[in-house]
């Protein structure tokens, strides 16, 4: 960004993105004016986070306002779904080129790794459907053209490697406990991976601007919601802007 003549900008991210997005905001303070996540990283080897989780289940009332009630997954819920659905997460941490040699091989191969992701991360409850419930959320020609992007580049491999290179960083691993200090705009959709609780966030994001219980969507919601992700970024921008 400074390159390109830009010494103050505002980041968005979700997933790696939201990893990436936190890390500048935390390095970069002076340059980053805001920061819009619809993805929140927690440090899970955080003792503060661990005990406001534990407490905010046989205590909930403590922790959580009546609006995170009424959304509330009970942890055993969250473990069984992180357990079901991390298998790619620990192959693509420790043997990414060895996952990559038969996908790259294969378009069919691809695209089922590829399209199952799009399924269950849209919303848990389309492993229940026998067709995965894709095109409720997406098109088939949104969904090949992400396939075909992979395909053609050969890049799986390179997208894999990245969970191995990342969890190798130690150095990365210590970001995560530095609290993040620029305005920070929130969207919290409600079919995300790992819910985004304003209770819990609250511990390392200390300046939230803007904090927003999505109505609809998943961990792809840029690509779900549009319109919905648009209009809350927008939103954070005018907020931030406010306060300039």
């Amino acid at each position: 960004m400074l390159r390109l003549g830009h010494k103050k900008f505002y980041v968005h991210g979700g997933d790696w993105g939201s990893f990436v997005s936190s890390i500048m905001a935390k390095a970069y303070p002076s340059n980053v004016i805001g920061v819009h996540l619809n993805c929140g990283p927690l440090p899970l080897q955080s003792l503060s986070v661990w005990s406001r989780l534990l407490i905010g289940e046989y205590l909930p009332s403590l922790i959580y306002s009546p609006e995170e009630l009424a959304i509330k997954v009970p942890l055993k819920t969250q473990f069984a779904d992180i357990l079901e659905e991390s298998g790619y997460f620990h192959l693509q941490g420790t043997k990414p080129d060895t996952v990559a040699a038969g996908l790259n091989d294969s378009p069919a191969g691809l695209a089922a790794y590829i399209m199952e992701k799009f399924s269950s991360w849209s919303s848990y409850e389309n492993r229940n459907c026998s067709d995965g419930c894709i095109t409720k959320h997406f098109t088939l020609d949104e969904v090949l053209t992400n396939v075909m992007i992979y395909w053609v580049s050969g890049s799986i491999g390179s997208s894999a490697r990245l969970y191995k290179e990342s969890l190798a960083k130690a150095e990365l691993q210590l970001w995560d406990v530095v609290p993040l200090s620029v305005p920070t705009g929130l969207a919290a959709f409600p079919h995300e991976i790992v819910p985004i609780v304003r209770s819990v966030t609250s511990l390392f994001f200390r300046n939230i601007i803007q904090f927003t219980y999505m109505p609809r969507g998943g961990h792809f919601a840029a690509f779900e919601e549009p319109q919905l992700m648009a209009d809350d970024i927008k939103a954070f921008v005018k907020a931030v802007e406010k306060q300039l």
